[in-house]
Order: C-alpha cells, then sequence, then structure tokens
C-alpha cells in the first residue's frame, strides 16, 4: 500500500482517493504536492528500470487526500527544527537558483512534421526521460461510462500493434525501459524512462502504445476488476465518500463532481469501442505537450518526435468544458465516529494568467504554504500542538481554482482547531502580511523552486510540460525572480482581501463538531 505525503493511502495499483478539494492539479506555482506524491495510481511503471526502484511520478501537482494525522506530542519540538532548517534553506536558496540558471539549457525542437517539444541535454547519466500530455482527460468521460479515461490509461502497456500484452511488458524490460501513463481531470499524461544505448527499441514501443493500443479483451476485464475492487474497498472509507460528497456539493452536475475512477455502474458499461472512441478523440497532435530530458541530441530527437507522434491526426475531438467558479460558504458533515477529525476548507482562487496571482501565490505561502513558515503552522501547531500538518494551496484546474486548507487534529478539538484556522485566515485577510514576512517568503519561493521541481530528469521533464501548458514561455525561469521581486506588500494585502474574505465551504470529516459554528 502506497502512501502520500498527507498520509492518505493508495489501496489498490490502480485505485486512489478521489482527488480531493476543489482541484485535483495546480501548476506551476501551485503545484499542491511534491513530485511523486500520490504514485502511479493508475498505468503501472513497467520494466527494467521500474523493477530496479526507481519511482515513477504523476502529474506534479496532484493534490490528495487528508486522513488526519495526531496531535503534536511536544508543542516546542519543532522551534530548533525550524530554526536549523532556516539556516540550512537560507545557505541552499543562495546557492541553488544561480546554479540551475545556468546549468540548463531549454531548446525548443521542432520535428519536420511540425511536433515541437522542449528539451534539455544531459549527458551526466545514459538516460532519457520523456514526459508529454494530450488536453482533454476525465472531463472527457461520456455520461453513463465515467471512469473511461483511467480505465483506458491502465491499457497502454497491455498490448500494442502486433504485440499482445505479455509480448510488449517482455519488450518493455528488454528495451531497459519504464513507461507510464495516468488521466487527470483535464489531460492524459504519458512518460518514459529509458536507457540511452537502447532509445531505439524504446521510443518504437512507445510509438506503438501512443498510435496502436489494442484494448484487447482480456486486459480491459482484468484491468476493469482491480479497477472495480477498489471502488468497492473504497465505498465505506471516509475519507473516499467526503471526497465524493465534496466535488457534489462544490461543482453541483460539473464534470469535475463525477469520480474518475467512476462507479461500480459505469465501469461495467464501459465496451472496447468506448476506448478506441476517447483514444481516437484525445491522440491528436493539436492537443500534444511534449518535453525531453537526458542523453539525447536534437537531431536524434526530431526523427524520434515524428516517429511516436507524427502520424497522429492533427486536430483533437473533444467534448467542451465550461468553466465553473466553486460554490462557496457550505457547511459539509461526513460523519462518522472517528478518534481524528479531517477539515478542508475552499475560498476563492485565482486564475494562472491573473495579474494578481503572483501576489496570492505569496499570500498563500505566508498563510499555510510554508512547511515551517506559516502563520497556520505556527498557531495550530507550534503554539498548541493541534496537529503534525497544517497546509494551504492555491489549486489551479483548466476550468476552476480555489484556495484551500487542510488539516486534521483529535476530534475533541476539531472545533478548536477549525476556529483558529479561520481566525488566522480572517486576521491576513484584513490586516496583511509584514514586510518581514514577504520578505522572506519571496527568498523562499525563489530559492525552492530548483528543490522542488528540477531535482531529477523526469521532475525536470515534468515541469516543461507544466510551463508549456500555461503557456509561460521557455524562458520563464529566468523571469520569474523578477515576478516575485516586483510584488509590493500593498499588492499582497489586497490579494488577502479579496480571496479571504469569502465565507469557505468547510468539510469536516468525522464525529459532528460539537458547538461548532461558522468560526
Amino acid at each position: 500500500m502506497m502512501t502520500n505525503q498527507f498520509g492518505g493511502g493508495l489501496t489498490s495499483p490502480r485505485q486512489a482517493p478521489p482527488t480531493p478539494l476543489v482541484g485535483s492539479e495546480g501548476r506551476g506555482e501551485t503545484r499542491g504536492s511534491p513530485r511523486g506524491g500520490g504514485l502511479a495510481k493508475r498505468g503501472r511503471m513497467r520494466g527494467v528500470l521500474a523493477s530496479r526502484g526507481r519511482r515513477s511520478f504523476t502529474h506534479p501537482s496532484t493534490v490528495s487526500a487528508l486522513r488526519a494525522d495526531p496531535p503534536s506530542p511536544t508543542r516546542g519540538e519543532g522551534k530548533a527544527l525550524h530554526a536549523l532548517a532556516t539556516l540550512f534553506l537560507s545557505i541552499l536558496f543562495l546557492i541553488l537558483p544561480a546554479l540551475a540558471a545556468r546549468a540548463m539549457d531549454i531548446q525548443q525542437v521542432t520535428s519536420p512534421k511540425g511536433i515541437t517539444a522542449w528539451l534539455v541535454e544531459d549527458y551526466s547519466v545514459p538516460i532519457v526521460a520523456v514526459r508529454f500530455v494530450f488536453g482533454g482527460g476525465s472531463t472527457q468521460d461520456p455520461v453513463g461510462k465515467e471512469g473511461l479515461a483511467n480505465l483506458m490509461t491502465g491499457l497502454f502497456d497491455e498490448g500494442a500493434g502486433s504485440l499482445d500484452s505479455e509480448a510488449f511488458q517482455i519488450r518493455l524490460d528488454d528495451a531497459g525501459a519504464e513507461m507510464s501513463f495516468e488521466e487527470t481531470r483535464d489531460g492524459v499524461y504519458g512518460s518514459m524512462r529509458m536507457l540511452a544505448e537502447q532509445r531505439d527499441e524504446a521510443f518504437d514501443l512507445l510509438r506503438l502504445a501512443v498510435n496502436e493500443p489494442r484494448f484487447d479483451q482480456a486486459p480491459i476485464d482484468r484491468i476493469r476488476a482491480q479497477i472495480l475492487s477498489g471502488i468497492i474497498a473504497n465505498e465505506n472509507d471516509p475519507d473516499t465518500v467526503a471526497q465524493h460528497k465534496w466535488a457534489r456539493a462544490v461543482y453541483g452536475d460539473h464534470p469535475y463532481s463525477r469520480s474518475d475512477q467512476g462507479t461500480r455502474q459505469s465501469i461495467a458499461a464501459i465496451t472496447q469501442d468506448d476506448l478506441k472512441a476517447l483514444h481516437k478523440a484525445v491522440f491528436a497532435r493539436g492537443g500534444l505537450h511534449v518535453a525531453v530530458v537526458g542523453a539525447i541530441d536534437p537531431e536524434t530527437l526530431k526523427k524520434k518526435l515524428d516517429m511516436v507522434f507524427g502520424d497522429l491526426p492533427q486536430a483533437q475531438a473533444l467534448a467542451p468544458v465550461a468553466d465553473v467558479e466553486p460554490q462557496l460558504a457550505q457547511r459539509v458533515e461526513v460523519n462518522y465516529d472517528l478518534p481524528q477529525t479531517s477539515l478542508q476548507l475552499a475560498w476563492p482562487g485565482v486564475k494562472r494568467k491573473s495579474a494578481d496571482f503572483f501576489p496570492s501565490v505569496l499570500m498563500n505561502e505566508i498563510l499555510g504554504g510554508g512547511t515551517f513558515t506559516s502563520r497556520l503552522f505556527a498557531e495550530v501547531r507550534e503554539k498548541r500542538g493541534l496537529a503534525y500538518s497544517v497546509n494551504s494551496s492555491l489549486v489551479n484546474q483548466d476550468h476552476a481554482n480555489a484556495l484551500i486548507v487542510t488539516t486534521g487534529t483529535r476530534s475533541d478539538r476539531a472545533a478548536e482547531t477549525l476556529g483558529i484556522v479561520r481566525d488566522v485566515a480572517r486576521r491576513l485577510a484584513e490586516e496583511g502580511p509584514t514586510e518581514a514576512e514577504l520578505a522572506a517568503t519571496k527568498k523562499y519561493l525563489i530559492g525552492a523552486y530548483a528543490i522542488t521541481n528540477l531535482d531529477s530528469s523526469s521532475s525536470i521533464a515534468a515541469t516543461l510540460v507544466e510551463l508549456q501548458l500555461d503557456d509561460l514561455g521557455i524562458d520563464y525561469m529566468q523571469r520569474r525572480a523578477g515576478y516575485i521581486n516586483a510584488v509590493t506588500l500593498d499588492q499582497v494585502k489586497a490579494a488577502a482581501k479579496k480571496l479571504l474574505t469569502a465565507e469557505p465551504t468547510i468539510m469536516v470529516v468525522g464525529p459532528p463538531l460539537a458547538g461548532a459554528g461558522k468560526g
């Protein structure tokens, strides 16, 4: 059983708790979790590299559901850690941004057939990492066929071209490569890591998976059974029940309210023809973004891009998806007799292209994004020992945005914890941050980017894909620090007032809160 960074267990290789909050992914500055959080909820990593214990990665910004952590046994233990971490990070952050900027040269490579990729050549290890995405994810599941995109992503390594499932996986092992596919609400992601000396065989297998998946009935039935077993197992899981209830409350009848794993009934209704139709609609050059990192030169990459993607149709055939404003000012109660209570709050978010995006990012970091330095950490953990973790995140999706706070505590102190969270948000909205908080947060966000986004070839490739999705430009990393440093204290105060004065939607998973009002 795999565990995400918030303690949410993944109950099967292809079944994860439903994405929480208002969004399953944030990009760039608003990533909800480190790379690898919520590993491989579907699309197994297959091949020699995987068998050597190298981890796979999921969409870099997936936020995982929270199972409440027990309260801190000692309230002062974080102070020494805080001081040590601050000293260490201060030194590290002065060095890493400059090194990363100097070391990484991002090239835009366009193949003869017009496939564009961002490439970072790196010959320090003989590995090539490929990351790509096609727009359109689980929002493209037809009504009554929810779970279709999820099932499809589990079948790309189950046979392609003339190779059935067993033959394909043997070839993948022989090639010394690993392959993974996964869907989010707004995209279908693929990744591959290969040994440079065996890249011809590896790219050929990727070509087959992308262009000629077989969708044979036997693998369909087997993977469907795995997903179904996870759905059944989670029907009585408090977190899973809660996240379904939350999504319906916040999104109404929008596609974001649906489970990407589907239901017993919808999974059973999916046919081979449905899978083929979704693949045809989504896998097209018009919705494709690609990044490659490792031991490969531009001219070779151009040939591989045309081989893998060049014969796909030009235009996608996606169903339109409307933008949606999360429905706030609600109380969602999921009552279970549990010793710990999970709390989840949603305020309005901010669009990635908005002029107040970076002021909002800095404000969120001060509120609860900073692990050791945020106001929520100080009030909830440091001063009162109510929880091990309390986090806030700006969550961006293609069609919705939100600011989310999550924490968990002893059920007999849940009402107190909720009141403190709301009070911290209210005071930040009314007073704003201090100059010292803003200066420290700017330094952290500038320095932390390389650590959290550029720590491996796979994470670099994932980051480059997200930058393409947000249309930020190939030189964004060089411009980013300037955007952050340009933010003024008044702008951050305005962002806090704009986002945090709204009445949030609150979800409580656990016993009813005794005497809890609005907070």
